[in-house]
């Protein structure tokens, strides 16, 4: 565990543990083959509703080339999960403010005090966006971003033009909603339920590679916690944040792409879209057959591409 601004935040690392970062904080480590480069770290950001075990075919293939560290975001996995704070709602200290903002200086503040070496970002889904606005934030001390099958935020203000009229119309209605806790709390009960959990694993793992037992517990497991509705109250009210083109527009780091071919919710077309127009973009890599999280769907294909762009970032 590590202490952010009163809050618990749950780490893991692999690979050869830099002393700086053991001698004021405890964490689990594993030991692996000595790292090619302990010079440079890779940090791994989870996306919505998982936590740093979702990197469990991942953290020990990196953790070959460079210390490989996986952290729980505020609201997720095994860190705090304190009451949410939306905009415009009283200001209280054991509130938290669910925000790119915020996590994205969760993730920044953890490479400065925990890693305290130059890093790469390695985020999914939501996790992508973090780690693009983490990497604003640490600016030089980024190596290297890669984004897996990054979210698109399709339902942001700032893309409303793009939704049906109908949608436009009921969206002032939808926003006042949402932002009631008995709502967001029955929404997060409903999506919490083990046969839903699987369905959404159904359609965001279309081979069905990997959808086993430890999944199905790494996700159930901290939905079960008192305050486990806060952050998922947080997250569907995230209706005006950044967008991850934007983050990119002025970014000075390489970032890389992957992206499962078969993401059910982040099209593919997008992504290439974006590769085709930001300079900051280096490389797309596509696994075909594979969906919304393909580095647990098919790490054999990913672990590999993972490796490469972080021996290039480095």
């Amino acid at each position: 565990m590590w202490r952010w601004h009163g809050l618990d935040v749950a780490w893991s690392s692999q690979g050869p543990v830099h002393a700086s970062a053991s001698s004021t904080t405890t964490s689990t480590t594993t030991s692996t083959t000595t790292s090619t480069n302990t010079s440079t770290a890779t940090v791994l950001i989870h996306g919505f509703g998982a936590n740093k075990d979702h990197w469990r075919h991942n953290q020990p293939a990196l953790a070959e080339v460079s210390t490989c560290y996986a952290i729980d975001l505020i609201g997720f996995g095994g860190s705090s999960q304190p009451r949410a704070r939306l905009t415009d709602e009283s200001d209280h200290p054991d509130h938290f403010s669910y925000s790119f903002d915020n996590w994205g200086s969760q993730v920044a503040d953890f490479c400065r005090e925990v890693v305290k070496t130059p890093v790469i970002l390695v985020g999914n889904s939501i996790g992508g966006v973090i780690a693009l606005r983490a990497a604003q934030i640490i600016n030089e001390r980024c190596s290297g971003v890669v984004l897996i099958n990054c979210a698109q935020r399709t339902m942001d203000d700032k893309r409303l033009h793009e939704q049906p009229v109908v949608m436009r119309w009921l969206r002032p209605s939808l926003k006042a909603l949402v932002r009631q806790r008995w709502l967001s709390r029955s929404l997060f009960r409903n999506a919490a339920n083990p046969t839903v959990i699987e369905q959404v694993l159904k359609q965001a793992y279309p081979s069905g590679s990997n959808v086993d037992e430890s999944l199905m517990n790494l996700l159930q497991t901290p939905a079960q916690r008192p305050n486990a509705a806060e952050a998922f109250r947080g997250f569907i009210n995230l209706f005006d944040d950044y967008l991850a083109p934007e983050l990119m527009g002025d970014l000075k780091v390489p970032v890389d792409l992957i992206w499962g071919g078969d993401d059910p919710w982040e099209p593919l077309e997008e992504a290439q879209s974006w590769a085709s127009r930001l300079d900051c973009i280096r490389s797309l890599e596509v696994v075909n057959g594979a969906g919304h999280c393909p580095h647990d769907e098919a790490p054999d294909q990913v672990n590999p591409l993972l490796l490469k762009a972080i021996q290039q970032a480095t």
